[in-house]
C-alpha cells in the first residue's frame, strides 16, 4: 500500500485548509512549517532577553500547607533528547510496517533526585513526571533548565492548581515575573496549592518564549489532585493525545500519538485485573479534537450518564473511572477515523 497522503509533509498543510503552524515569538511571526522555520523559530527564541521582572529570585515567601497537608517536593530538569516515535517497527493492530526515519529531537521533562542529583529514571519519559497531591497540599517543584542544544528559556506552567503571579509559570513579554523565564542553566522553584476547587485531573507544559512549539515537542505532563484521604484507584493510567507532526519533527510522515508513541504495541499498554477500581486520564495536547473510546467499556461522566466516547479538546482531559469485570484484550483509541489508523491507538489488557 502506497503512503497515505495525510501522512507526509507535502501535503500535511494542504489538508489542513492550508493552515501553517505559526508561532509568534520575540516579535517576529514566523512559519514553523516553512523551509528551515524550525531552526528560525529556534533562534528566534533563543535571541529573547529576559525581562526586567523576572529575576528568578528565591527569596519568595515560601507558601504553606492548610491544616493537615504537606509540601510535596519535585525535583524536574528540561532538556533535549533524541525520542524514538515508532520502537517496535510495527503496527500490532493491522500489522502494517513502521518503518522509516521515525527520530527526532525531543524537549521532555525529567525526574531527577533530591538536588538534582541524578535521574530518578534511566530514560526520558513523554509526557513528564506525574505531581499528586491531596487538598490542602502544596506541590513544590524545583525546577532547572538543563538543556545544552536549543539555548531557550523554558518553564512550567499547571493547570487546575492556585498559585500567585510568581509562581505562574509563563512568559508575558515586559511583565513577566519570575519564574516565567528559565534560561539554560537556571532554576526556580515553583509552589502551587492544591485547593478544593483543585480536585482533578490537569495538565502542565512550557510557556515559556517558544511554548508552542516546546510543547508540541514534549514538554507536557499531568497533575492529580483528591480529596483529604480519598480511596485511590487500584491502577490510575494518563494519557496524552497528540501528533507529531512533520513541521516539528522534520519527519517526512505526520504520526497521531499517545503519549510520544504511535500505533498499537508502542503506545502505552494499559492493565487491570477483574474487580480492580481502575481510573483512566486522557489529555487533548494538540490543536486537535479527539474522543476516547474503550472497546467493551463504559462508564459514568461528570452528569452521570453513562459514555464510552467522550469528545475533548486541546488542555481538556477526560477521565473514565470503572470497577473492571470485563477479561480481555481491548482496543482503545481515538474515534476520529484519520487519528486512529494512523497511530493513536494502543492496547487494554485484562488479565
Amino acid at each position: 500500500m502506497r503512503e497515505s497522503p495525510q501522512s507526509t509533509r507535502r501535503s500535511f498543510f494542504g489538508l489542513a485548509g492550508g493552515v501553517a503552524l505559526l508561532c509568534t515569538i520575540g516579535g517576529e511571526e514566523i512559519d514553523v512549517s516553512a523551509p528551515n522555520g524550525l531552526e528560525r523559530a529556534d533562534r528566534a527564541a533563543a535571541r529573547v532577553q529576559k525581562p526586567l521582572g523576572a529575576s528568578l529570585k528565591q527569596d519568595i515567601p515560601q507558601i504553606q500547607p492548610q491544616p493537615g497537608g504537606i509540601r510535596r517536593e519535585y525535583w524536574i530538569q528540561a532538556e533535549t533528547a533524541r525520542w524514538a516515535i515508532t520502537p517496535s517497527g510495527k503496527d500490532e493492530w493491522h500489522g502494517r510496517a513502521t518503518g522509516g526515519r521515525n527520530a527526532f529531537t525531543a524537549f521532555v521533562y525529567r525526574a531527577m533526585t533530591p538536588g538534582f542529583a541524578s535521574y530518578l529514571v534511566d530514560h526520558p519519559t513523554i509526557p513528564g513526571p506525574l505531581l499528586t497531591g491531596e487538598v490542602g497540599d502544596v506541590l513544590v517543584v524545583h525546577f532547572r533548565n538543563a538543556d545544552t542544544k536549543l539555548d531557550q528559556a523554558v518553564t512550567m506552567h499547571p493547570h487546575g492548581v492556585k498559585y500567585n503571579p510568581e509562581y505562574d509559570g509563563a512568559y508575558m513579554g515586559e511583565f513577566t515575573r519570575d519564574g516565567g523565564f528559565v534560561a539554560p542553566g537556571e532554576s526556580f522553584t515553583y509552589q502551587w496549592e492544591c485547593t478544593p476547587d483543585s480536585v482533578g485531573a490537569w495538565p502542565y507544559h512550557d510557556h515559556g518564549p517558544n511554548h508552542t512549539l516546546n510543547s508540541f515537542r514534549g514538554l507536557f505532563g499531568a497533575i492529580i489532585v483528591r480529596e483529604k484521604g480519598a480511596k485511590k484507584p487500584d491502577r490510575v493510567h494518563n494519557l496524552f493525545a497528540h501528533q507529531l507532526a512533520p513541521p516539528v519533527t522534520r519527519l517526512e510522515r505526520n504520526f497521531h500519538c499517545f503519549n510520544g508513541r504511535a500505533y498499537a504495541g508502542n503506545t502505552p499498554t494499559l492493565t487491570a485485573r477483574p474487580g480492580e477500581d481502575v481510573e483512566v486520564n486522557v489529555f487533548g495536547q494538540d490543536s486537535n479534537f479527539h474522543t476516547f473510546h474503550i472497546h467493551g467499556h463504559r462508564w459514568k461522566d461528570a452528569a452521570g450518564a453513562f459514555t464510552d466516547n467522550p469528545g475533548f479538546g486541546a488542555n481538556e482531559c477526560v477521565r473514565a473511572r470503572f470497577t473492571e469485570d470485563n477479561p480481555g484484550r481491548w482496543l482503545y483509541h481515538c474515534h476520529v477515523f484519520s487519528h486512529q489508523d494512523v497511530g493513536m491507538a494502543g492496547w487494554y489488557l485484562v488479565e
